[in-house]
């Protein structure tokens, strides 16, 4: 049997950006921003794209080569406690604001991220 997993963090980014603007209705307050259709991954994790509800900032999406990291501005422990039930890897970042960073490392793992966006998409 053969195993395919989709570890490529454009590819991942991309598939994050297609749920939230896409089917789901919970995720329908909020709107990719600022897109770099041609961002190059790299290993500090280059600047992809913006999620934003309702005109306010609540996320910012960087690509690795083998992940992408999003990194969320508010609702931070919610967040945290969205993506710890699904085992997303989840750190936070000791910068003003605080930030807490969501690791998606295979292409599976976006369904794992929607909690996290839920609780930003309606706090």
């Amino acid at each position: 049997m053969v195993e395919d997993r989709l570890t490529h963090g454009k590819r991942i980014a991309q598939l994050v950006a297609s749920e939230v603007t896409g089917h789901e209705r919970s995720l329908s307050s909020l709107s990719v921003t600022e897109s770099d259709p041609d961002v190059d991954p790299t290993e500090d994790g280059a600047f992809a794209y913006a999620v934003e509800r309702e005109g306010e900032r609540v996320a910012e999406v960087y690509v690795h080569p083998d992940r992408a990291r999003v990194e969320f501005l508010v609702e931070q422990e919610a967040v945290a406690a969205a993506a710890e039930r699904e085992g997303l890897r989840v750190r936070p970042k000791a910068v003003r604001p605080p930030r807490t960073l969501v690791f998606v490392e295979d292409g599976a793992q976006v369904k794992w991220l929607l909690p996290a966006l839920r609780a930003v998409a309606d706090p």
